[in-house]
């Protein structure tokens, strides 16, 4: 039998913290990340939890912040691992791929914040260490994506205004693609984690 894990990828208080989380696509990240893991332990998957940190940076992901911490409504059950990354992907910084090794793990499943960056990263590097790599986007959240020369401190307003902005649709939907049928196979939440039916 496969053994399986579930990554959850930064889904941490550090982006409510900023101003763009208000024009985030899945403010209910934390529900739609909850599901996956009460599968997942149901499961008898592992459950591994991933938080980004930036220290001695004075930002939103600096430890010191205090907004390194799981959004409210998540929390890692006793024994699940934890590791805590400097880089985009959750491998090169942190002991993840030992522990994947130590537990026997030969597929991936990806959910988190956000999508094109640390979960699309992870994902990526993920398949070419050679585990078989599930995203599921429905439980990944981002926000709009500016243009490359609009300047790092631009407002949302700025952002939201500019032409060129992606929507988190576009964002989400451009990941499926460069994903799909190369690093990962796409499913939904309804797939990996069906729906409880009231008896």
């Amino acid at each position: 039998m496969t053994k399986k894990a579930l990554l959850v990828i930064d889904v941490q208080e550090s982006f409510r913290a900023r101003e763009n989380w208000s024009a985030v696509n899945h403010p209910d990240i934390a529900d739609r990340v909850n599901r996956l893991v009460r599968a997942a332990r149901a499961n008898g998957d592992l459950v591994v939890w991933v938080l980004h940190i930036e220290p001695g940076t004075g930002g939103v992901f600096d430890p010191a912040s205090g907004a390194v911490r799981y959004l409210e409504g998540l929390e890692p059950a006793e024994g699940e691992p934890q590791v805590r990354k400097t880089a985009h992907n959750a491998f090169t910084t942190t002991n993840l791929q030992q522990v994947f090794t130590e537990n026997g793990i030969q597929e991936v499943v990806i959910c988190g914040i956000r999508t094109e960056q640390c979960c699309e990263t992870t994902a990526r590097l993920a398949f070419d260490l050679g585990y078989v790599v599930t995203f599921v986007t429905e439980a990944t959240a981002t926000t709009p994506l500016p243009h490359w020369t609009l300047p790092a401190d631009a407002t949302l307003a700025e952002v939201l205004a500019d032409p060129r902005t992606l929507s988190p649709e576009t964002v989400v939907e451009r990941t499926e693609y460069a994903l799909a049928g190369r690093f990962a196979i796409i499913r939904t939440l309804d797939e990996v984690a069906p729906p409880v039916m009231a008896s």
